[in-house]
């Protein structure tokens, strides 16, 4: 009976040996891949979808385009990336009324990182590979804050039939050449939505002909276009929609190539 006592005695003793060098061996095991995982990881996330290209870093990666008459988008080498098959499709922008939603998990849909298109007179924000990720529903929008509205520097001026440029807080007298920014001389003009009031982006008509101007007199774009369109694409996308029949409208960016 002693002896039987003896044996379990040393059973256990070994038992707790064996599992004590076997932890202690385990623990050393992690430490190893603990330093290594990180790179790993750094690695994996660093890699880019080489579909979205970016030559100009002034240009949103994917631009809408038009097909026949559907809209899709193409990347800044002009290949189709979601292809044409919505009969709205704007820049990946925010949405404030999605950002704001009442609804937390829909707000990160507002996030530039989406776009909104139509398909079917139903919209939806979109992912940068085109998958449908949220359908608008008007119980989850929430009330936009817009930012504080930036005052712009400049206006058009008409003077006997012709537009001009004129910096508001400096002008006085239209019989002063000298305080005209664009003396008149262009059959229209209007100033684009942007960022940098201090230098605006004009759509201007000569000739018949629409182009883009600077606050300075510059042509950014020649004046070879049929219409310019008056909306947020400088804005949103530092591009211009334009066209040179008067009915099919693609996108130009400030070095007039199209896309």
């Amino acid at each position: 009976m002693v002896n039987m006592k003896n044996i379990l005695i040393v059973l256990c003793v070994f038992t707790s040996v064996f599992a004590f060098s076997q932890s202690k061996s385990v623990k050393k095991i992690p430490v190893k891949k603990v330093a290594k995982t990180p790179i790993q990881k750094g690695t994996s996330a660093n890699k880019s979808n080489p579909d979205l290209v970016v030559i100009n870093k002034d240009l949103p990666v994917l631009i809408p385009k038009k097909k026949g008459d559907q809209f899709g988008y193409v990347n800044q080498n002009g290949k189709f990336i979601i292809q044409p098959e919505y009969h709205i499709a704007v820049f990946f922008y925010e949405d404030c009324n999605l950002l704001n939603s009442p609804n937390e998990k829909i707000r990160k849909f507002g996030t530039k990182d989406y776009a909104t298109v139509e398909k079917n007179m139903i919209s939806y924000r979109i992912d940068h590979t085109g998958k449908r990720v949220y359908q608008f529903k008007e119980s989850d929008f929430g009330k936009c804050k817009f930012e504080e509205y930036k005052q712009q520097l400049f206006q058009a001026y008409i003077l006997n039939g012709f537009y001009g440029i004129i910096e508001k807080s400096k002008f006085v007298n239209a019989a002063d050449y000298r305080q005209f920014q664009i003396y008149p001389q262009y059959q229209y003009l209007f100033i684009l939505e942007g960022d940098d009031v201090a230098n605006p982006m004009i759509v201007a008509s000569n000739n018949d002909k629409f182009g883009i101007i600077d606050v300075n007199n510059k042509i950014i774009v020649p004046f070879e276009y049929a219409n310019i369109k008056r909306n947020f694409s400088w804005k949103l996308g530092k591009m211009f929609e334009v066209t040179k029949d008067g009915s099919n409208y693609y996108y130009i960016d400030a070095n007039n190539k199209t896309y």
